[in-house]
């Protein structure tokens, strides 16, 4: 036989110099839940060793992603006070504001990412303002525009629209900039869809919908070409990093958003995602390190750049072994 492909398989040398993608450290962004008051680390309990941070707990956990090599955080918070309208989503004494000040001042280098939605915030738990059960979305834009300018002011690198609003990224984007903001990226999760494995983050961020569903303005799953769209027009508004979340079951979406664009590209391992895996493993079902390094590097086989994950501090802690 004159071709053999298992020749390129026979060591680890071997496999390494043909090897087509690898796993980094600097990929990962580890999200945090930060949470009003002092000295507090509660486990979620749907979320096994994730946490409700306070601010000052926070900060430990971005000087220990720090030192293993993360280079960036995503913030996520609960409020001390929910409204109609989600105010406390850019006052600036709210825990995601305090939060990146707090972590950029400790950690400058470390780049940290404004999670920019309002249903954390509202009453009601959907992503914008109500007009009746209607998500009235050119109404939403101008309160969306008002967090990320809160975070901008906090110390964020990069603003991460998440509500899935017409038009966000260039109501943002025309804020920051009149805010002298212009070095504030934008990353859009362009391609979010309404899936059932966000089930956990919902526990995590008490932000299930008071009533009906986010179908009306979130991405139906059984939509490929969509994606392709709503990635058009958030570049056309001016994101810098394109989004698709989920990760794992939106592969395919991944490679097709990748092959038409040359922005970089983010997935975000989601909540359901990462329960599953904890749930197996606990149970000794699953090897959890093999399991967890296979499902993020088939996401940079699909394309991704930026790997948003629950994983990236004992990915990382693996990967510097």
């Amino acid at each position: 036989m004159k071709i053999r492909p298992r020749r390129l398989r026979l060591s680890e040398n071997i496999r390494s110099m043909v090897r087509e993608n690898a796993l980094s450290v600097k990929d990962f962004v580890y999200p945090l839940f930060v949470v009003p008051g002092e000295h507090i680390k509660e486990e979620i309990e749907s979320m096994p060793n994730v946490y409700h941070l306070s601010v000052d707990e926070a900060v430990k956990v971005a000087k220990e992603a720090e030192s293993l090599g993360i280079p960036a955080l995503e913030i996520f918070g609960l409020p001390e006070y929910k409204d109609e309208i989600g105010s406390s989503a850019w006052d600036m004494e709210s825990p995601v504001q305090r939060a990146i000040t707090a972590i950029k001042n400790a950690a400058p280098n470390l780049v940290l990412i404004g999670d920019v939605c309002l249903c954390q915030y509202t009453t009601h738990g959907h992503c914008g303002k109500l007009c009746g059960d209607y998500v009235d979305n050119d109404a939403t834009l101008a309160l969306l525009a008002k967090v990320a300018v809160s975070q901008a002011k906090a110390g964020a690198d990069i603003i991460a629209p998440s509500d899935m609003m017409d038009g966000r990224v260039a109501a943002i984007r025309s804020a920051l900039d009149a805010e002298n903001f212009a070095n504030v990226s934008i990353m859009s999760y362009a391609v979010k869809y309404a899936s059932a494995y966000y089930g956990p983050f919902r526990d995590a961020a008490n932000s299930a919908p008071q009533f009906g569903n986010r179908k009306q303005y979130q991405m139906d799953p059984a939509n490929a070409r969509e994606a392709l769209k709503e990635t058009a027009l958030d570049i056309e508004e001016g994101a810098d990093i394109i989004m698709v979340k989920p990760a794992l079951s939106y592969l395919d979406i991944v490679s097709k958003v990748r092959e038409n664009i040359n922005l970089p590209l983010a997935v975000y391992n989601v909540s359901g995602e990462y329960a599953m895996v904890k749930a197996a493993a606990k149970n000794g079902w699953i090897d959890e390190k093999r399991i967890v390094l296979e499902s993020l590097l088939s996401m940079k086989r699909a394309g991704a750049d930026i790997i948003i994950t629950y994983h990236a501090l004992d990915a990382a802690k693996w990967l510097n072994e």
